[in-house]
């Protein structure tokens, strides 16, 4: 494994389905709302129709950490979304390949995200055999605000579909927003070139 590559093993446990974890993840055009510290900016890639049932269009992420440098990178979608998981590709500022796996456990669902990328942005490609401990860490912050945000995403969902069903209790406590992206002005200036 050369010095701009990384692979990672994250494992996430959040109360849920699998069917509600790929309502959530599967929809890489959501990420921003829920995934709001991590996702900037997610797009479908104007003029390629949707490749299978199940395999959405590709979708461009302009993405980021804990520190301040972004990514823009696009997600394309490998086999069909299912309860079980699902793999992905991404090419851009990262290139490799990612896979989604769901496990019940009882009320739960258990999450595991393999991810093997090779680092393309010219920054991060000459500094990763310096800080590439630095890399590897901010890629951890960004899982972990994943797992909270999509425990929130769930929990917001649920309280919504109560809501439509009119079995909402009087004073029941709201969701709380998700973790927002740490360096402000970073995606002050991503909503101004995404645009």
């Amino acid at each position: 494994m050369g010095s701009t590559d990384y692979q990672f093993r994250t494992v996430w446990r959040v109360a849920g389905t699998p069917e509600e974890v790929v309502a959530a993840l599967g929809d890489a055009t959501t990420l921003p709302l829920w995934w709001p510290s991590v996702y900037l900016s997610a797009e479908p890639v104007a003029g390629v129709p949707e490749p299978l049932p199940g395999i959405p269009r590709p979708t461009r992420l302009h993405t980021k950490g804990w520190l301040p440098y972004t990514l823009r990178w696009t997600l394309t979608v490998t086999e069909p979304i299912t309860p079980r998981g699902f793999a992905l590709t991404a090419a851009g500022d990262l290139n490799g390949t990612g896979r989604w796996s769901f496990e019940v456990d009882g009320p739960e669902t258990v999450i595991t995200y393999d991810w093997h990328v090779r680092a393309a942005k010219p920054l991060l490609r000459r500094l990763s055999w310096l800080l590439k401990p630095a890399f590897a860490a901010n890629h951890r912050w960004a899982m972990a605000r994943g797992q909270e945000s999509l425990a929130l995403e769930l929990r917001r969902r649920r309280a919504a579909a109560r809501s439509t069903a009119g079995s909402t209790a009087p004073g029941a406590p709201a969701v709380p927003p998700p973790p927002p992206p740490t360096f402000a002005w970073l995606s002050r200036r991503a909503a101004r070139t995404d645009t």
